[in-house]
């Protein structure tokens, strides 16, 4: 008679109070479980064999009941400018990327949230994939953990900043992002400030409520790009069914429960969104919040779309047409764009 194997339990679902009860099962003592979990979260341990505070023999029944399913560096590509783009492989051999941009006042991480995209926005690459899965809390923490591993490398600093702008929307996978948040924020965790971190959505009415209604610590950016509905549902279709007046309704409710920063990030598109009425467009837009400064963003040339980057005279016009409105607007320079590690740019190639 064959023996049926039991697969080994992933050690970092456990909230700290299950995995006390699961060491009891075990006959081991709770103060165990929060040693290990401290080892997990705090120290950011990815073997058992690294948790040097326990005995050799507990670590082998640790080993032998449960696994940690971390994420592991696959590829490496350093750009011209410092940025450095990594594919990160999951325990069941999906891809992701995950990118550290540094400069001399920061290190920022952005990080993924799904395997793939299901949202099919029609500059970005990501969109042109299948959406495979979901990331566990614990796989977003990881890339966390190994791009500041970078920074502290590469740059002798760790961390400054993180946003959720990488393969996948976040709000489509709200509950696994809200926990590895609340990891990363964790005196019991990384520790790092919220107000650090910015999660980027294109624009789930429903959830960014939800971001309110929870009074979330951390920043929020929406994917704009068109400030009229009939032009953003031809470049983000999902623009069909969260139009851009239930967006401003859920992203005021937003700033009233949370007091906390609102971005409208823009991609400037030669020829598509980046005329003067296009700029009259979105200042009139900004006006209906209480609060809100836009990022104009240079398009980065994927071959899955048509679209090519407004040259320098209309984009500086475009920014003196809001400046001129009074709206706070800024021109993010693309990093990394020769290792396709741009915005718009993620779909595992490497």
């Amino acid at each position: 008679m064959v023996e049926k194997l039991v697969a080994k339990k992933d050690i970092r679902s456990f909230s700290k109070k299950d995995l006390e009860v699961e060491f009891l099962q075990l006959q081991e003592p709770s103060f165990r479980a929060r040693q290990v979990y401290e080892w997990l979260w705090k120290k950011s341990a990815f073997t058992f064999d690294e948790m040097t505070s326990l005995s050799l023999a507990l670590r082998e029944k640790l080993s032998a009941n449960f696994t940690i399913n971390h994420i592991r560096e696959y590829t490496t590509q350093i750009s011209a400018d410092g940025t450095i783009k990594s594919a990160f492989k999951l325990f069941d051999n999906h891809l992701i990327e995950g990118v550290l941009i540094p400069t001399e006042e920061r290190a920022t991480a952005c990080v993924s949230s799904q395997v793939g995209c299901s949202l099919s926005c029609k500059f970005c690459a990501t969109g042109y994939m299948d959406r495979a899965r979901n990331l566990n809390p614990d796989e977003i923490y990881d890339q966390v953990v190994l791009l500041n591993q970078q920074a502290i490398k590469n740059q002798g600093k760790p961390l400054t900043n993180i946003v959720f702008m990488g393969m996948g929307e976040p709000l489509l996978n709200y509950k696994n992002v809200i926990e590895s948040i609340a990891k990363i924020t964790s005196p019991e965790g990384l520790n790092m400030a919220s107000r650090r971190i910015t999660v980027s959505t294109a624009g789930i009415a429903k959830m960014i409520k939800r971001l309110g209604d929870e009074k979330v610590k951390f920043n929020l950016a929406l994917s704009l790009h068109a400030a009229n509905d009939e032009k953003r549902n031809t470049i983000m279709p999902i623009n069909e069914q969260n139009n851009i007046e239930v967006l401003i309704d859920a992203l005021t409710h937003f700033q009233k429960e949370t007091g906390n920063d609102v971005t409208f990030e823009y991609i400037l598109l030669n020829g598509v969104n980046d005329s003067p009425k296009d700029a009259d467009e979105l200042a009139e837009l900004c006006k209906k919040l209480p609060f809100v400064k836009v990022n104009l963003i240079e398009y980065n040339k994927i071959k899955e779309a048509d679209f090519s980057k407004t040259d320098k005279i209309r984009r500086d016009n475009f920014v003196r047409l809001l400046e001129e409105k009074k709206v706070i607007a800024n021109v993010r320079r693309s990093r990394g764009k020769d290792i396709d590690a741009a915005c718009g740019q993620l779909a595992n190639k490497n």
